[in-house]
């Protein structure tokens, strides 16, 4: 994948760039899609039931209200992502099992780590619009991900 910045140096004037800060965990650092999104809070079952689905190499983007409480995502999920096509994740709250986590082949952004698990009650939305760090993430819009950080575009670029 070509690198973010020269993404963005390309298409400057039709792309929006996540000022969140993100730390990096997974086994891919750099990776790509279409987006499907997750509204939760501290609650994981939506995001491990969209993660039982193919993923065609898309990427869930997981707004979990920045919460670092407990873990939306350990190396289980990762996993299970992995094996059913899910090119990565971003998730607005903490992942566990990080070192495991970075085995996988998967890319995986959060804010940090949280040794707790989340709730299983199911509460939150799958695929709405969601919206942190300057950027609205629409699902069927597209995201670029690598270590300088997250790019969004309303469609496909080519990243060769």
């Amino acid at each position: 994948m070509k690198p973010t910045t020269d993404l963005y140096d390309d298409h400057e004037t039709s792309v929006t760039t996540c000022s969140t800060q993100f730390r990096d965990f997974g086994g891919k650092m750099s990776f790509f899609g279409p987006i499907r999104t997750v509204r939760c809070y501290r609650d994981n079952q939506l995001f491990r039931a969209l993660l039982d689905e193919p993923g065609n190499g898309a990427v869930v983007v997981v707004d979990g209200g920045g919460s670092t409480e407990s873990a939306l995502m350990g190396d289980i999920i990762a996993a299970k992502g992995a094996r059913n096509g899910w090119a990565g994740v971003v998730i607005l709250g903490a992942i566990r099992d990080s070192v495991a986590v970075g085995e996988i082949d998967i890319g995986v952004k959060a804010l940090g780590v949280n040794p707790a698990k989340s709730a299983k009650l199911g509460d939150g939305d799958v695929d709405v619009a969601v919206e942190f760090g300057g950027v609205v993430f629409e699902p069927g819009h597209w995201i670029y991900c690598d270590e300088d950080g997250v790019l969004v575009s309303d469609r496909e670029l080519d990243v060769s």
